[in-house]
């Protein structure tokens, strides 16, 4: 998984695999989901991140883990 910044574009994309996007849906307005042809999600994009989160320094993200459950 990665997760990249772009402040000139004023967006997040979350890349959660791999495979190459095979398709585009915007899930709602600024949130673009990206599909593989398996239609498995294997990215998500946040457009407007500055007007999502405008008090939040970009460059101090938290991420949590949960533990798994056996």
């Amino acid at each position: 998984m990665k997760l990249k910044i772009d402040e000139q574009a004023d967006a997040l994309y979350l890349t959660l695999g791999e495979a190459p996007a095979s398709r585009t849906e915007e899930a709602s307005p600024g949130i673009i989901v990206d599909y593989d042809d398996q239609d498995r999600v294997v990215g998500i994009e946040m457009l407007y991140l500055s007007k999502r989160t405008p008090e939040t320094d970009l460059r101090r993200l938290l991420f949590e883990s949960v533990p798994e459950v056996a």
